[in-house]
């Protein structure tokens, strides 16, 4: 009889990041579900930190299946906004606001920010806990340099990639391919740093 994968949740209800996770995951043949699978309430991101709201993600998912989990805590950091919206990137523009209502509340914030004072990163920290109480998560962080674009471009990707330039590719992140994504993003830095130290244990 074959053994039972190993199954883990992630924890976030975004399908966009559900998508490039799994995809990502595929090499460790783990079955691995998204929360939605299940009806619990999200976490509430009470902290100022990636660190910190990832953590509290992946505790709450796994305080709620019983399960192993990964959360991922990310956003948009931008030099001529002291770092906003950081944290609050998903909610930049309210509680229930879209990919469109945060990018567009963006770029109104930089439309008087001159090209060379546009820099931007995108952050990605990724946890793992194999239970709710694990006293030593893994924490990976990766970071991903860029530009905010002046304009929408690309309909790959979601939240602020159609605005995310980048110098080296003369394109937004909305128009990499699937893979090109995979190895430069701050999501794809952070998830090879986990698959790293999850293979080594």
């Amino acid at each position: 009889m074959s053994e039972k994968p190993f199954e883990v949740v992630l924890a976030t209800s975004n399908p966009g990041k559900v998508r490039e996770l799994q995809a990502m995951l595929e090499p460790l043949n783990w079955q691995v579900s998204p929360q939605s699978n299940w009806s619990f309430d999200d976490a509430e991101e009470t902290a100022v930190t990636f660190v910190e709201n990832a953590l509290i993600k992946a505790r709450h998912a796994a305080l709620q299946t019983g399960l192993a989990a990964i959360a991922d805590d990310s956003g948009l950091a931008v030099d001529a906004l002291a770092g906003a919206p950081g944290v609050y990137s998903a909610r930049y523009a309210g509680v229930n606001a879209s990919d469109s209502d945060n990018v567009q509340k963006l770029l109104n914030a930089m439309r008087d920010v001159p090209a060379a004072e546009r820099q931007a990163q995108f952050h990605c920290v990724l946890v793992f806990v194999r239970h709710a109480n694990d006293p030593t998560p893994i924490i990976c962080h990766g970071r991903w340099q860029g530009l905010v674009h002046h304009q929408v471009q690309g309909t790959q990707g979601f939240g602020y990639d159609p605005i995310f330039w980048l110098a080296e590719q003369q394109c937004t992140a909305a128009e990499l391919r699937r893979e090109q994504k995979q190895q430069l993003s701050h999501r794809g830095q952070a998830l090879a740093q986990l698959l790293t130290q999850l293979t080594a244990r």
